[in-house]
């Protein structure tokens, strides 16, 4: 069963919004299939064309370009991300409880499921860890965030960083604290699984909990040297 929620995007990102018409959502949930089955470098809006037994014609009417369909989901990501977050902190009053709730969600946003059809949450996350970074570690990342292609993932880093200055008020860093804290929940999860030598954490039958602890650790010893 599908719930309202309307995930809003920049609107240069698309010719035509995909959230607006069952083939632009078939075009959203099928990418995120393929990328994730066979990697952003591979995909193609030809091969993404036979996967739905439509046209490339038909896609292009929709996205420019795969790199702009990338951001997009990716921008999708952060804003349901922010979405949840709000949703677990709403009545919290506890400054350094929020920052707990939101360190949860960043590592265990796979397990909630606000059941929008289009959209598998922990598959977009899974595609999001594995290739989040390409959207914007590109040549073109100055003129794209001219144009506002990042502006999820800036709210939503925001959002963290007004939480850890509520926490600490002296804390000097909390824009590069909630970055890193977004950064570090994917990137770890994504070393323990394929390049173990760069982290210190194990992942086992999808248990990301070590990823939280460890991003808890950080939190504690930088903010007060209390835990969140």
């Amino acid at each position: 069963m599908s719930i309202g929620i309307k995930i809003s995007l920049n609107p240069k990102l698309y010719l035509r919004d995909p959230q607006e018409t069952p083939l632009g959502q078939k075009i959203i949930k099928n990418s995120i299939l393929l990328i994730d089955e066979i990697g952003f470098e591979s995909f193609t809006f030809k091969k993404l064309a036979g996967k739905i037994k439509s046209t490339e014609a038909s896609i292009y009417r929709y996205f420019e370009n795969k790199h702009l369909l990338l951001i997009y989901l990716v921008s999708w990501y952060w804003e349901w991300l922010s979405y949840l977050i709000d949703i677990n902190t709403l009545n919290i009053e506890s400054s350094r409880k929020k920052l707990n709730i939101i360190i949860d969600t960043l590592v265990e946003a796979y397990r909630e499921n606000p059941a929008i059809e289009y959209v598998n949450e922990s598959i977009l996350q899974r595609l999001v860890i594995a290739e989040g970074a390409k959207a914007y570690h590109t040549k073109a990342v100055d003129k794209d965030n001219k144009d506002g292609f990042f502006i999820n993932f800036k709210e939503l880093s925001e959002k963290i960083a007004k939480v850890i200055e509520e926490v600490d008020p002296q804390f000097k860093y909390p824009h590069a604290l909630a970055s890193n804290l977004i950064e570090m929940a994917n990137n770890h999860s994504f070393f323990a699984v394929h390049l173990p030598r760069l982290t210190d954490i194990k992942i086992s039958d999808e248990d990301y909990s070590p990823v939280k602890e460890m991003l808890c650790h950080f939190v504690s010893k930088l903010l007060n040297n209390e835990k969140p």
